[in-house]
């Protein structure tokens, strides 16, 4: 009877993707005008009433934890996206508080930083080039039928998927994005996600499993995978293996969104090119800070206290006592604040970092 019913949603999800012909501009239609009169027979927990979404891409987005729109980002923007990666990578701009990963194969490497080394660029909201992804109106467009007219962008990623080496490293485990954020509420969180290229299963296109945002958190940690694994690539241990898997075909400039409890991964890149990705976590300006201490998310402390403990020469101990009563989210972003210069006296409380770190790109600044 499972495999029945997960037989017949993979149908249905696939039917939904519909590869589109190469060269083909496709675009799901946004025309239908759904109203609160028309949609009172149903409750949607996960959408919010707007003109933007069909009646069929909100039921898709409510049963499946994800929608992709395609063509949505233009390619002259993802070219002007692509030459600022080129210019972060020569260390022509430097911006604050940006964090450039390289892959655990070439992490200890002295290779000069180029697309050849680096695997992500993270934190790039002082960057005004990069940034501007996260303010364009066709994505916050989107963004608001998830969140409602006041929108915080929270996290933000250039992903580069390095051609893997051998050791499968370049695949990313399942795992819930709701892991590493200490704000709620769940549904009112979203992730536009935009290829920047063709991406399919040979360079690694997103993975995911459908209707699993409709769960809790999962536990999450390290696979034990015999080639390892990334820093900060935490993975499910216990997902159900009989449910559904779909994988995201994309071309450049489509457009996928997704809720963050949706269990995804991706793919090892097994061609010798790289892909690119560009994304931003937003949240609801209505939303709240909790504290993630005794939760499922406060294993990400321990890597923390690892990390910073060898990065800036401190004992652990020390560190714990210079941030006692701070979770490891804020802990993490204080000692960010310390390497970006900043006078962390003026972060009083965990919503004071956040603050800083968060940015309005719609509506009014509310309680984030």
């Amino acid at each position: 009877m499972y495999q029945a019913s997960a037989a017949a949603r993979l149908r249905i999800v696939l039917g939904h993707l519909g590869h589109p012909a190469a060269g083909a501009a496709v675009a799901y239609h946004t025309s239908e005008v759904v109203s609160p009169a028309n949609l009172s027979h149903q409750q949607f927990q996960y959408t919010l009433d707007n003109n933007v979404l069909s009646l069929e891409q909100r039921q898709f987005y409510e049963e499946n934890g994800f929608l992709i729109v395609r063509s949505l980002v233009s390619d002259a923007d993802i070219q002007r996206f692509r030459d600022e990666f080129e210019r972060i990578c020569k260390k022509e701009v430097e911006p604050m508080g940006l964090r450039i990963m390289r892959d655990r194969t070439i992490a200890k490497s002295k290779t000069v930083l180029s697309e050849n080394v680096v695997s992500k660029m993270q934190d790039f909201q002082e960057d005004e080039e990069l940034f501007r992804y996260c303010t364009l109106p066709e994505i916050l467009k989107y963004v608001e039928c998830f969140t409602g007219p006041n929108i915080m962008a929270m996290h933000t990623m250039l992903i580069n998927k390095l051609p893997d080496t051998g050791k499968k490293t370049s695949r990313h485990p399942l795992h819930q994005d709701l892991h590493y954020f200490p704000f709620r509420p769940n549904n009112t969180i979203v992730c536009a996600w935009t290829a920047m290229e063709h991406i399919d299963r040979n360079n690694g296109c997103l993975v995911v499993l459908p209707g699993t945002h409709k769960g809790p958190l999962k536990q999450h940690d390290y696979p034990q995978w015999e080639g390892g694994v990334n820093i900060w690539y935490y993975g499910i241990q216990d997902y159900d293996k009989n449910n559904a898997r779909v994988h995201l075909v994309m071309e450049k400039g489509d457009t996928v969104f997704f809720h963050p409890l949706l269990i995804h991964g991706s793919g090892r890149n097994k061609t010798q090119g790289f892909r690119k990705a560009i994304s931003c976590h937003y949240a609801s300006a209505n939303s709240y800070y909790i504290n993630v201490r005794g939760t499922s998310q406060e294993n990400i402390e321990k890597e923390v206290l690892r990390l910073l403990s060898r990065q800036y020469g401190i004992k652990e101990n020390a560190i714990t006592l210079k941030c006692r009563g701070l979770d490891s989210f804020m802990f993490l972003l204080y000692m960010w604040g310390l390497s970006c210069g900043i006078q962390t006296a003026l972060f009083q409380t965990e919503q004071d970092v956040w603050r800083f770190r968060a940015r309005l790109v719609k509506g009014e600044r509310l309680t984030l």
